[in-house]
C-alpha cells in the first residue's frame, strides 16, 4: 500500500489494490499512446499515457512526467484496479460536470464554455507570465458566456503567494467564483488564506486539490482547517477504493477531477463520481475536449453539462492512430518497471 494514502474502506468488497507479481499475467494489449492537446495546458502540448486491459476491462496509466516512482505507483494501482475489478455499485448514472478553460485569450475562454453545453466553469488562473489583469479578463469573459446563474471556480495550481491570493481572489470574486482551487501551493498557505477571509467575514470558499493528491499526509487538509472542499483525483489516489475511503476520512464536501486523461481513464474517475454518496458540485472530469484526440469512438464529453457513467468502448483503429512511437513506448516501459512487474503479454498489440 502507497505510504500516505489510506486503506480500504471498510464498505468495499475487498479492500484496495495491491501491486503483486501475479497481476502481469492478467494484463493484455499494453499500448502507449501519445496525444496532443487542443492548447496548451499544465505546461503540457502533448499527453502521453499506458492503456491496457484486464479481466474486467480497460485500464490508463498515465502519470504525469515530472511524479517520481514513489508517486506514479498509486497510479498504476489505479490502473491495476481499473483492469482486474469491477467498479463498486453507482448510485447515479450521470455526473454533472464543469467545462475547463485553459489560460486563453478572452474571445476563446467565451468560445469554450458557449459551445461546451456545461453550466459550471473552471478556469485557470496565475499562469506563469500572466498577471491578474489576464485573468480578470478570462473569467470576465466565462461570466459573459455563462450568463448571471452559471457557476465559476478558479484553479490557480498553487501559483500564487497567500498575499498575491488574497488580492487576486478579491478581485476575481467580482465575478461570484463559487470556489478557489489550490490558490496556493502548502497546506499551510492555504490554512492561513482561509483564516484570513474569515478574520474580515470575506465569503470565498477553498478547495484543495495538490494538497491532498500530492501529499504524504492527505489529512492534514483537515487538521488545519484549510480548506472548505477537498478535489479528489482517482488515478493519484490509488484507485476508486483508496479514494472512497479517503473522502470518508476527509469528511468535506468532493469534487472528483481528471488528470487529463483519455476517456479510459475519465471512466475510473466517474465510477468514482457515481459511487459517492453525496456529489453537491459539478465534477472536473469532462478534459477529453482538450485532447486532439481519444481511443473510442464514443469519447466521454458531456452532454447538456453531464457525463454517462458508461463504460469504453476501445476501437483498436484509434489506437494505432494515437500510437507513441518506439522509442517513447520503450521509455514508458521502463518507467512503469519502476513501479510494477512487466505484464506477460507487455509485446502484445491490440487487433480486437
Amino acid at each position: 500500500m502507497v505510504r500516505g494514502h489510506p486503506g480500504p474502506c471498510a464498505g468495499c468488497r475487498s479492500g484496495s489494490t495491491r501491486r503483486s507479481p501475479s497481476v502481469g499475467h492478467m494484463i493484455n494489449g499494453v499500448r502507449v499512446y501519445q496525444i496532443p492537446m487542443r492548447v496548451r495546458f499544465r505546461g503540457l502540448d502533448v499527453r502521453h499515457g499506458m492503456l491496457f486491459r484486464g479481466p474486467a476491462g480497460w485500464a490508463e496509466w498515465s502519470p504525469f512526467p515530472e511524479y517520481p516512482p514513489a508517486e506514479a505507483s498509486a497510479w498504476w494501482d489505479c490502473a491495476v484496479e481499473a483492469a482486474t475489478r469491477e467498479y463498486p455499485p453507482p448510485v447515479r448514472r450521470w455526473v454533472p460536470v464543469n467545462v475547463t478553460v485553459p489560460a486563453v485569450a478572452p474571445d476563446a475562454a467565451f468560445h469554450i464554455v458557449r459551445s461546451s453545453g456545461c453550466a459550471t466553469a473552471k478556469v485557470k488562473v496565475a499562469e506563469r507570465g500572466q498577471g491578474i489583469a489576464a485573468d480578470l479578463e478570462r473569467v470576465e469573459a466565462v461570466r459573459a458566456a455563462l450568463g448571471p446563474s452559471g457557476r465559476i471556480r478558479v484553479d490557480a495550481n498553487g501559483g500564487w503567494s497567500v498575499a498575491e491570493a488574497d488580492r487576486g481572489l478579491r478581485q476575481l470574486n467580482r465575478f461570484d467564483l463559487e470556489y478557489a482551487e489550490q490558490p496556493c501551493a502548502t497546506v499551510a498557505e492555504l490554512a492561513e488564506l482561509r483564516l484570513s477571509f474569515a478574520r474580515t467575514g470575506y465569503d470565498l470558499r477553498i478547495a484543495a486539490d495538490e494538497s491532498i493528491r500530492r501529499a504524504s499526509d492527505p489529512l492534514e487538509v483537515r487538521r488545519l482547517g484549510a480548506a472548505d472542499i477537498a478535489v479528489v483525483k482517482v488515478q493519484p489516489l490509488g484507485g476508486v477504493r483508496r479514494a472512497l475511503a479517503l473522502v470518508e476520512k476527509l469528511g468535506m464536501p468532493v469534487v472528483v477531477s481528471s488528470a487529463l486523461e483519455t476517456s479510459v481513464g475519465i471512466r475510473a474517475g466517474l465510477a468514482l463520481a457515481a459511487a459517492l454518496p453525496d456529489l453537491p458540485f459539478a465534477c472536473g472530469l469532462n478534459t477529453v475536449p482538450l485532447l486532439a484526440g481519444d481511443v473510442t469512438v464514443q469519447p466521454l464529453v458531456a452532454v447538456n453539462g453531464q457525463l454517462p457513467v458508461r463504460d469504453v468502448a476501445v476501437d483498436p483503429a484509434l489506437l494505432d492512430r494515437w500510437q507513441a512511437p518506439p522509442d517513447v513506448a520503450a521509455a514508458w516501459e521502463q518507467r512503469r518497471a519502476t513501479v510494477a512487474p512487466p505484464p506477460a503479454s507487455a509485446a502484445t498489440p491490440v487487433r480486437a
